[in-house]
């Protein structure tokens, strides 16, 4: 892959989630239910992690140091729980720091104020229920995300499907084969407009004859 960065990144958010998972053998995938506060956003940028304390997001405000443009500021706890990581303030800090989203795996408030901001949030709950300040937790380490691994610096792509997740190494392969797999389905959706039916575009038809 030639090219800056920035731009592979560009690319793979464009391409989105499905196709970068399929693209990907299926690997990746953040694989529980998130709430997209901002309908039709999409982001994608590395991540910058926070792994808070059981339903404490002091490691919230701590990590805001280390944030960088570009960046998707991932939060989560040992155990994912309705409690709310983030809201209207921190999502200012994250803001003004250049954060391009946050994925929360626990819950945010103050919902209608976040959906006025250009930084899209990802939440698996919506709740008024306030986290405590008194663990400091864990800073930029991996972490476990509905049963994938999300390491500081992977890609984080994310929007309406989901999220998945790329490790740096991987980005320019994932890239070719996320554009060439855009490339057929484009092939494929001119053939369906056409009449074709994908049972026979898939072979199989001939599959079941032979089975037959």
């Amino acid at each position: 892959m030639t090219g800056r960065p920035e731009d592979a990144v560009a690319e793979l958010r464009e391409l989105g989630v499905s196709t970068v998972y399929e693209a990907s053998g299926r690997q990746g995938l953040v694989d529980a239910e998130y709430h997209q506060l901002v309908p039709g956003s999409r982001a994608a940028g590395p991540a910058r992690i926070a792994l808070c304390g059981q339903n404490d997001n002091r490691a919230v405000h701590e990590v805001m140091d280390r944030l960088q443009p570009g960046e998707v500021l991932v939060l989560t706890m040992p155990e994912p729980a309705p409690v709310a990581l983030v809201g209207e303030l921190l999502l200012t800090q994250a803001a003004a720091r250049g954060a391009v989203a946050v994925l929360v795996d626990g819950a945010a408030r103050d919902i209608e104020v976040l959906r006025e901001f250009d930084v899209p949030v990802w939440c698996r709950w919506i709740r008024a229920r306030g986290a405590t300040k008194t663990e400091r937790g864990e800073i930029d380490v991996a972490v476990q995300m509905g049963g994938t691994r999300v390491a500081p610096g992977d890609l984080v792509v994310l929007d309406s499907d989901g999220v998945v997740v790329v490790g740096p190494a991987d980005v320019p392969a994932v890239l070719e084969a996320s554009k060439a797999r855009f490339d057929k389905e484009e092939a494929m959706r001119t053939r369906l407009q056409a009449g074709e039916l994908s049972y026979d575009i898939h072979g199989l038809r001939r599959e079941d004859t032979k089975a037959s």
